[in-house]
């Protein structure tokens, strides 16, 4: 199989058939090449949505339909799609036609590389949702290491390479984008063309988008356990500094209450320590959960004889 096309799909009904049907028409007259079509059901409570996969599945051959048994996220689906893919390449994409069927070409065209994200020049997203996406990838850069002039999305072509190595690492909490930048740097971007929604209304909410957003920042990275460590570590030393001060003062000039500079020095250092401790077990607890999630220490891209 030469690509594996994953897609994820909640409560969508109407976009699944006119989607399917250009996806055909992309591979049969451009892409001249084998394809399956992946459709992973996130649990959808609109019922028409298994119904229709079940048709489309039932019709074509290359369609395959799964069905989850409760409502695991994108990510999660995505997960599910990358385990059952058999292509070289998988492509990722929406179900709602936003992301355009004839702009995989474009994709396609970069594919020696091991990671190509449609760039959208131009967005038909909210002013809402394009402020926490610039958000989420100022986030991004900074905690997984993504090229500043990366920008991310849902729309790719991953080598299976890459695929197979996501998948070694288990996480019940996957974050695509880290996973891909954990284990690549080879990404670049093909520009491409992103569409009014057609049909339906958008399933993605504010707390889905919190959901994803929440996995990158808990589960596969350790920045707000960093920040607790070094913002305990910095107090400490402060505290041990201004205790020495105290006490050199009482020593040298005094102080005109008694007992004051004892009282303080003993509270600083108490309060020190305490957030030392803080500071240390985060560090500690960082490792551990770098050490739980089973990232390998090594990743092998060929190997020959």
């Amino acid at each position: 199989m030469d690509y594996s096309i994953v897609i994820p799909v909640y409560n969508s009904t109407q976009s699944l058939k006119e989607l399917a049907y250009r996806l055909d028409a992309v591979f049969s007259n451009e892409i001249r090449a084998d394809y399956e079509i992946i459709f992973v059901d996130d649990a959808s409570p609109n019922k028409e949505t298994w119904l229709v996969l079940e048709q489309l599945s039932r019709e074509r051959k290359n369609i395959r339909a799964i069905q989850l048994m409760r409502n695991f996220g994108k990510q999660g689906a995505l997960m599910c799609g990358f385990e059952e893919a058999k292509g070289n390449y998988i492509i990722t994409m929406d179900d709602d036609l936003q992301h355009l069927p004839e702009d995989i070409p474009q994709l396609v065209r970069e594919k020696e590389h091991d990671v190509v994200i449609g760039h959208f020049s131009r967005k038909s997203h909210s002013l809402l949702k394009k402020i926490l996406s610039n958000i989420n990838n100022w986030f991004e850069t900074k905690l997984i290491g993504k090229p500043r002039h990366i920008k991310n999305g849902a729309f790719k072509l991953i080598r299976a390479e890459v695929i197979n190595s996501i998948l070694k690492i288990r996480t019940s909490h996957p974050s695509i984008s880290a996973l891909i930048f954990y284990t690549t740097r080879d990404v670049v971007m093909a520009e491409v063309t992103h569409a009014k929604r057609a049909y339906d209304s958008s399933g993605f909410t504010f707390e889905k988008m919190y959901r994803t957003f929440s996995n990158l920042i808990f589960n596969n990275s350790s920045f707000l356990l960093r920040v607790v460590a070094v913002t305990g570590i910095s107090i400490a030393i402060l505290s041990f500094i201004l205790g020495i001060y105290f006490i050199v003062k009482k020593l040298t000039v005094g102080i005109p209450v008694p007992g004051w500079a004892s009282t303080i020095t003993i509270m600083l250092f108490l309060g020190g320590m305490i957030l030392f401790s803080i500071g240390i077990l985060g560090e500690y607890l960082a490792r551990i959960i770098n050490g739980i999630e089973n990232k390998p220490a090594f990743l092998i891209r060929k190997k020959i004889g």
